[in-house]
């Protein structure tokens, strides 16, 4: 094993992989060296992603629960919207998190240098700083961190404000009228819904069947029924064929499956496609670093790539393009560079989306087992049965678990419901231990909570869930 204290490693990309990476790597004794543009560590996920977007979801959702309230015979003024205040707040959360972060980078003696890195060759970078300086720096090991950005559609793409990416969408310059937003995925479905309870009149166009692509059908359901409430629209299998730009707003043309189209004029329009990778940095050529045909960058199970000296993590080494999995990939890398004997080989990485309802998944699912004719068993406890669930009059959620039939191990969780993201760690945690349906179904859950239905799912497996009944065949 190696001596940690004598590696000198630089870090591209200060987001959760790259200051994961390093905050890890300056722990285990090396000189680390993190370089970004920003004022203090965090990346996009902190400034422009992750962390400004769930702010502006707690609004959202307040206002929701506000309107909700009437059912249970509280009722509350319709809200006053100070925009320029909740503009500030959540730059307040964002200042506060990113500060804490370089706060942390001083205390573990990081050096951050704010600046772009390029490539000289292997070992050496050439970093622009944001005073207009440049440096010339040698390191031992290299590990990029550049992380992604939205992915543009050509034809979509209009030189006018109003057209926003999901960074200008978390801008809140104001409360359009009406946003069509395109893209039915999380990014799209999440701002959709912070824009919907702002008041704006939102429409959703997503090409494929459903929203939500990667998740399955029974999961995604209740959010489709919530959403068609308080949406203006929901447009499946269609596409935005045209933009134009009026003056006054966006004439886009629509385009369904069958061929029909259909013009409506809009104040804004959120393109939220999805992402792609920062591959293309200066100099990678001059290195052995190998970029596959999608743009992400080639590694092994210990995030190092084709060139010895260099490894990469993060979005820009592949899907889940998900913050938490960059942080893990971020600690591998470290480790593996510090000559542990390690290798990023997860059973359950979790995905959530955060609209209300929320929704969770990790490990396998219905519809990759179904693709790969993989034999499984499910077990599903709606919520409509769980008193935690009727107390906050959210019963429309519900919570499966996948299983081998035969091994009875956990393979997958799905959640939807009211803290779903909070609530799936639990199946990670099930399905990273081997877990049986056993294990889950003894494993004493406090009363009432809706963690309680991860439980039931596991009794249902077996038929003797205490709060559904299902009567013995034969």
């Amino acid at each position: 094993m190696s001596d940690s204290s004598n590696i000198s490693l630089a870090v591209i990309g200060a987001g959760p992989g790259g200051y994961a990476a390093a905050f890890l790597a300056a722990d285990l004794g090396m000189t680390v060296t993190l370089i970004d543009p920003e004022v203090n560590p965090g990346g996009v996920c902190l400034y422009r992603g992750c962390i400004p977007s769930k702010a502006l979801l707690h609004v959202a959702k307040l206002i929701e629960e506000s309107e909700q309230s009437k059912d249970w015979g509280i009722e509350f003024a319709a809200p006053k919207i100070d925009l320029a205040r909740l503009r500030s707040w959540k730059e307040g959360v964002v200042s506060k998190l990113t500060g804490g972060l370089g706060i942390l980078s001083k205390q573990r003696k990081v050096q951050y240098v704010r600046g772009r890195a390029a490539f000289e060759n292997s070992n050496r970078l050439r970093v622009t700083k944001t005073d207009g300086s440049e440096e010339s720096l040698i390191f031992d090991r290299i590990v990029i961190a550049t992380g992604s950005r939205p992915a543009i559609i050509p034809t979509l793409k209009l030189d006018t404000p109003r057209m926003m990416d999901s960074t200008g969408a978390l801008n809140l310059e104001d409360i359009p009228g009406s946003l069509l937003v395109v893209g039915g995925g999380y990014i799209g479905l999440e701002l959709g819904s912070v824009y919907a309870a702002l008041g704006t009149r939102v429409t959703v166009v997503e090409m494929l069947a459903g929203l939500l692509p990667g998740a399955d059908r029974d999961l995604v359901l209740p959010l489709h029924k919530r959403l068609e409430k308080l949406l203006d629209g929901i447009l499946l299998n269609t596409t935005v064929a045209s933009v134009k730009d009026e003056g006054t707003g966006i004439r886009a043309t629509l385009r369904a499956q069958d061929g029909t189209t259909q013009e409506k004029v809009f104040d804004r329009v959120l393109v939220s496609v999805g992402r792609k990778p920062n591959s293309e940095i200066p100099g990678l050529e001059k290195t052995h670093v190998r970029v596959g045909p999608k743009g992400f960058i080639q590694v092994n199970q210990q995030l190092q790539t084709d060139d010895s000296s260099i490894y990469a993590i993060g979005d820009v080494v592949g899907e889940p393009m998900l913050a938490h999995k960059a942080s893990h990939e971020g600690r591998t890398a470290v480790e593996a560079i510090a000559g542990h004997k390690v290798a990023f080989e997860p059973n359950a990485i979790p995905a959530v989306v955060f609209t209300d309802p929320e929704v969770a998944w990790a490990g396998i699912t219905e519809t990759q087992a179904q693709k790969e004719n993989r034999e499984i068993k499910v077990a599903k406890f709606p919520w409509a049965a769980s008193g935690r669930a009727v107390t906050l009059d959210r019963p429309e959620g519900m919570t499966k678990l996948i299983f081998d039939p035969h091994t009875e191990r956990v393979l997958g969780i799905g959640i939807v419901g009211v803290s779903a993201g909070e609530m799936i760690a639990e199946g990670v945690l099930a399905i990273e231990m081997a877990a049986q349906a056993r294990d889950v179904a003894l494993t004493i859950h406090p009363h009432p909570t809706l963690s309680e239905t991860v439980m039931e799912s596991a009794e249902v497996f077996f038929g003797t869930s205490t709060h559904i009944y299902r009567p013995k065949r034969g």
